[in-house]
């Protein structure tokens, strides 16, 4: 599915915008993305997951150490809940965390993003 698309702006920069997206694939500004990413408003960090059933405390620790208020994570084509004892260090951060599948966490990462929110879209491509 292709978004409409925008570009927002903070300061002078352009910020990271999800224009579209498939089955196995994601674009941010247009470029193409094959693997799972974390999507953040002024970067994107490469995820080096082997699916869903793969997710461990070190992704959440990881997540929870990038100054955010929320995490959205895009569990694949269906909505999965992790375990939530591996949530636990965003919970300590006092991160939110929305669970939802990957097309939902796509829409909803540029709402929250255009609102100038610290959010990051951990999306799970399989």
């Amino acid at each position: 599915m292709k978004l409409t698309p925008a570009v927002s702006v903070r300061g002078e920069r352009a910020l990271n915008t999800i224009t579209g997206y498939g089955a196995g694939f994601v674009l941010v500004n247009n470029a193409r993305h094959e693997s799972s990413l974390i999507v953040l408003p002024e970067r994107i960090v490469p995820w080096v997951i082997d699916g869903f059933e793969a997710l461990a405390l070190a992704d959440f620790e990881r997540l929870a150490g990038l100054d955010l208020e929320i995490v959205l994570l895009g569990t694949g084509a269906r909505l999965r809940f992790p375990r939530p004892e591996l949530t636990r260090p965003l919970l300590a951060a006092r991160i939110g965390l929305e669970v939802m599948d990957f097309q939902a966490a796509c829409r909803t990462y540029n709402l929250l993003m255009a609102e100038s929110r610290k959010v990051a879209a951990a999306l799970l491509l399989e």
